[in-house]
């Protein structure tokens, strides 16, 4: 992986944007030579479509049902006018059809820049590969809650001996949503195990696996452990309040609920004695026809902002968008697709 740029007037690194500008327009006028990568982030959806396969792309791009929900979350940017930003990199799963470095490059990268990296559950590296990567960077780990309590433990015990220092916990992916783009390319990576490497690299998975299979790995038969590490992670049966009691019980550290929308939720959630929430609607990625996740932010903020973090992410393209969620009352920011 390439280092960060290192700029003469700030040598230790996280080259300014205001040189970064002017690098720009020094390359085209004494160059010819243009951005690789458009500054526009209007466009940045069209110029990915020409590079990326079309099922790559709809599965980055793409969204619940007509993606309603995602054009709420723009919509709700929109309608706000307007430091050093507190970002963090999102857990984006899956991240081996985007590029060959996958999570371990942006775990080293986010290392670099000095940004908290979040590896997701759906991930093409595994707990410890990433770890290595990011090296003394600070990292967090997302769950994608299995039903199967053993493997829940394994997973949290694997990420907290990594160094990972903060969970969070998806609250509203406990089954794929209905995702058009993905259903019309007949699409679902995790179906020939891409996506699915921090299962298959569990040992509790493993064993499990190889007495119900006559002793197979999962690379053994990659398709039917794909279905078994599916049905337990989007089982289709969501988890309670209650049994956060388990997830208390196996981590010592800070815990963040992702995919809070209500108020209600969010106070519950003080009550559990959780640490931090993320006001998200995943995107717009899992129901279709969603309120925009920026529209209830303040009144969340107002409820529960003096109790415990409020994160935020869904919608956000530009620095803008991020300043608009930080003035609306969120002490972070998650970025990603």
């Amino acid at each position: 992986m390439p280092r960060v740029q290192e700029h003469p007037e700030h040598p230790e690194g996280g080259r300014k944007y205001g040189a970064h500008q002017i690098e720009i327009y020094k390359d085209g006028i004494l160059h010819n030579r243009l951005p690789t990568v458009t500054c526009d982030s209007n466009k940045l959806e069209e110029q990915a479509k020409k590079f990326l396969g079309a099922r790559s792309f709809n599965y980055v791009a793409g969204g619940a049902g007509e993606r309603a929900t995602m054009d709420a979350n723009r919509l709700a940017f929109r309608q706000w006018k307007t430091f050093e930003s507190p970002l963090l990199v999102a857990p984006v799963g899956v991240q081996t059809i985007f590029h060959h470095d996958k999570e371990t490059g942006m775990a080293e990268i986010a290392s670099q820049i000095g940004l908290p990296y979040i590896l997701s559950t759906a991930a093409s590296s595994s707990i410890e590969e990433v770890a290595k990567a990011n090296g003394d960077g600070a990292r967090w780990f997302q769950l994608y809650w299995p039903q199967d309590n053993e493997m829940t433990k394994s997973l949290l015990h694997r990420a907290k001996s990594n160094g990972y220092k903060v969970l969070i916990v998806t609250l509203d992916t406990w089954a794929l949503a209905w995702r058009p783009a993905d259903l019309d390319n007949a699409y679902l990576p995790f179906a020939s195990g891409i996506g699915d490497q921090i299962g298959f690299s569990d040992p509790v998975f493993r064993a499990k696996f190889a007495a119900k299979h006559d002793n197979k790995t999962p690379e053994d038969d990659i398709f039917l452990a794909s279905r078994e590490w599916e049905a337990d992670v989007f089982s289709g049966a969501a988890h309670t309040w209650e049994e956060l009691e388990l997830i208390k019980q196996a981590w010592d550290g800070p815990i963040v609920l992702k995919g809070i929308q209500h108020v209600e939720d969010a106070k519950k959630a003080v009550e559990m004695g959780i640490q931090g929430i993320v006001v998200s609607n995943h995107g717009g990625r899992q129901l279709d026809g969603a309120i925009g996740s920026l529209e209830v932010l303040p009144e969340i903020v107002e409820a529960v902002g003096d109790k415990l973090t409020v994160l935020f992410d869904s919608g956000v393209r530009t620095g803008v968008d991020v300043i608009k969620a930080l003035c609306l009352g969120a002490k972070g920011v998650l970025i990603g697709r």
